[in-house]
């Protein structure tokens, strides 16, 4: 897992990379709405590898609506994040740096430290920031990354999306969040904070799902 220096911009929120918090759920960054849903997307190493790359090559977001622009590699050195172990303790996981990857639209794949806008107008999404790649993390058996919000306006916070092929051969998708509402009418009615995360989350399922396809 890797994370790059935030150099130009950075997140507008404190709890970096508490999105891989054991206790999220119980003990959410302060005045943040957390959310947790998992699914079973399939079985087996094929099913695993095309989710993983729809994953890292953004297409779970885009196929969820979000119109994605502006994405701007990490610039200057690498550093190793935090992550947490079952406990929620931080530990240090390895570091590996690679080639930048591209899409076949030439889009840079995700990447720590990267910096994209994510843009949607459609109701109860509504989305129009930019956003960092706050962790990456490419194992033989799950793949996972989380973004931040720079300039939030209505919501502020992180949200991780993982893939993992399990022990029992079983593939799952995760999304874990936590949204901070920061507009006026987010934070008088933090239901509506609720009904985006579970909007979006339906979305990303639908669009890594081949049940959906």
């Amino acid at each position: 897992m890797r994370r790059a220096t935030f150099r130009d911009q950075t997140v507008d929120y404190a709890a970096v990379g508490a999105s891989q918090a054991a206790d999220l759920l119980q003990f959410p960054p302060e005045k943040s709405i957390p959310a947790v849903d998992a699914w079973r997307i399939g079985s087996g190493e094929e099913r695993f590898r095309k989710a993983a790359e729809d994953l890292l090559a953004w297409r779970v977001l885009t196929g969820a609506g979000l119109e994605l622009s502006d994405v701007r590699p990490p610039v200057g050195p690498q550093y190793t994040g935090v992550s947490f172990d079952s406990d929620g303790t931080p530990i240090a996981p390895s570091s590996t740096d690679g080639d930048q990857r591209f899409t076949e639209d030439g889009v840079p794949y995700v990447s720590a430290g990267a910096t994209a806008h994510l843009r949607s107008r459609e109701r109860g999404k509504r989305t129009d920031g930019d956003f960092r790649v706050i962790f990456v993390t490419e194992e033989p058996r799950r793949v996972a990354f989380a973004l931040g919000t720079v300039d939030a306006t209505s919501v502020s916070g992180e949200v991780s999306l993982s893939v993992e092929w399990r022990d029992d051969d079983e593939v799952w998708f995760e999304v874990r969040a936590f949204d901070r509402p920061v507009g006026t009418l987010h934070r008088m009615f933090r239901g509506l904070v609720k009904r985006r995360r579970r909007a979006l989350n339906a979305a990303y399922l639908r669009a890594v799902s081949p049940l959906f396809a």
